[in-house]
């Protein structure tokens, strides 16, 4: 069953693509794969309407003459949404927390791109993109280990991918090789233990006020 997913998978986005297209800002930050909000720029994040892959995790978007590059780690209802504040800039130059704007489709074209170019977008110590081990095992383990996404990736004992408030901040382990399939951390998987210190801050929409994600 894993080794029929994993295939695939890898094949969504495995050859490189790009093309035009019509974004649209997205103002609160979300993984479909589990990906931690705290362990990332959530500023950066593409909302594509295909469903994330093993491979071609990052995408570089241009319109107005700017340009900028996006993790794809959720799916939209079908918009190419992407950050409101990437959208902001693009849109104006500058970003949603000093000139925010509002607004629609703006035509934008894409490319696929080297992963190295969204490592500046990760915060993890490790510089490895962060997933929710409570919430991520069916993405971790249908990937292959040679796989972009795995070996750019860590999954970490936090609950909740979307606002980082319940668990604790470690990393955990998981052996696919041997069979395992339930990750190793130090403290219980997927606890909800009240965890302070690791706030994902979205933009607001048109207001370029900062608001913690409560879930």
């Amino acid at each position: 069953m894993f080794t029929k997913i994993a295939a695939a998978l890898s094949l969504i986005g495995a050859a490189a693509a790009g093309g035009s297209i019509s974004i649209t800002p997205h103002d609160v930050y979300g993984s479909s794969i589990g990906v931690l909000g705290c362990k990332v720029n959530v500023n950066r994040i593409a909302y594509w309407p295909s469903v994330p892959g093993c491979e071609k995790l990052c995408k570089k978007v241009t319109a107005n003459g700017r340009s900028v590059y996006l993790l794809h780690i959720d799916t939209s209802g079908g918009a190419h949404d992407i950050s409101y504040d990437a959208w902001n800039y693009l849109q104006t130059g500058k970003s949603a927390l000093e000139k925010p704007t509002m607004g629609g489709g703006v035509p934008a074209t894409w490319e696929d791109v080297d992963f190295s170019f969204c490592k500046d977008i990760i915060k993890s110590p490790d510089g490895k993109l962060g997933f929710s081990a409570a919430n991520s095992m069916n993405t971790w383990a249908n990937c292959p280990a040679t796989s972009t996404l795995r070996k750019n990736g860590a999954l970490w004992n936090i609950l909740n991918p979307n606002a980082c408030t319940f668990g604790f901040n470690e990393q955990c382990t998981v052996n696919l090789a041997a069979g395992e399939n339930t990750p190793k951390c130090a403290h219980i998987t997927g606890a909800n233990n009240p965890l302070t210190g690791l706030a994902v801050e979205n933009i607001a929409y048109g207001t370029g006020k900062k608001a913690i994600a409560l879930q």
